[in-house]
C-alpha cells in the first residue's frame, strides 16, 4: 500500500480545550499566526479528516478532498460534498485504500472524538498549538483522556510521539506550536 502520512492539527487552551460547553471554539483560541500556519499545512495535504460538526460548519471554498466522519455513512459513501466515513462499518485501512489509492499525507484538525480515534490508528505527527495563558471553562478537551487530568503532552507522549522544538507562532498572546512525531516511523 503506498505510504498514508496522518498529521494531526489542533489550537488549545492552557487547560487542554479545543472547544467550549457549547461545542464552540471560542473567540480567544482565534489566531491569524496559528490559521495561516493551519492552511499552509491544509495545502500540503492530500486529504482532510473531520467530523460532520466541523464539516458542517467549516465551507470548503478550496474544494480540498474531505473525508467527513459520520455514523450516517453506510460504510464509505462519496457523497457530492465529500466522502463520508463510518469507522463503525469500515476499517481505517479500508477507506483510506478507496479514497486515497495513491497515498499521501492526510491532515486531521478534529474535533474530539476524530483526534480520539486516530490516537488509535496512529498519527506520524500532530501539531498542537497551545494560545497560552487562555482557559477555556467547561470546554471540550482536544482527547477524552484530558477528562481525567492528563495534558495534552501526556496523552501524545503515551501514544508514542515526541516533541519537537517549541516555536513561538504569535509572540502577542504568545501562541506556541510543538509537533510531536513518531519516533520509531512505524505505526
Amino acid at each position: 500500500m503506498p505510504r498514508v502520512e496522518i498529521h494531526g492539527y489542533a489550537i488549545v487552551s492552557d487547560n487542554d480545550c479545543i472547544a467550549d460547553a457549547s461545542g464552540q471554539m471560542p473567540a480567544a483560541l482565534r489566531n491569524e499566526a496559528d490559521w495561516a500556519t493551519f492552511q499552509a499545512e491544509l495545502n500540503r495535504s492530500a486529504l482532510t479528516v473531520l467530523g460532520r460538526l466541523g464539516h458542517e460548519a467549516h465551507p470548503n471554498p478550496k474544494k480540498r478532498l474531505r473525508l467527513v466522519l459520520s455514523s450516517s455513512s453506510a460504510g464509505l459513501e462519496r457523497r457530492a460534498d465529500a466522502w463520508w466515513w463510518n469507522p463503525a462499518r469500515l476499517a481505517w485501512a479500508e477507506a483510506i485504500r478507496a479514497v486515497l489509492p495513491e497515498g499521501g499525507r492526510v491532515a486531521v484538525p478534529g474535533g474530539r472524538q476524530v483526534f480520539d480515534l486516530f490516537l488509535g490508528i496512529g498519527y506520524d505527527a500532530f501539531h498542537l498549538t497551545r494560545a497560552e495563558g487562555i482557559l477555556v471553562p467547561d470546554g471540550i478537551p482536544v482527547f477524552s483522556e484530558c477528562r481525567g487530568g492528563r495534558s495534552a503532552e501526556q496523552v501524545l507522549s503515551a501514544a508514542g510521539l515526541k516533541p519537537g522544538e517549541r516555536q513561538v507562532l504569535d509572540p502577542a498572546v504568545p501562541v506556541t506550536l510543538t509537533i510531536w512525531r513518531r519516533a520509531d516511523g512505524n505505526r
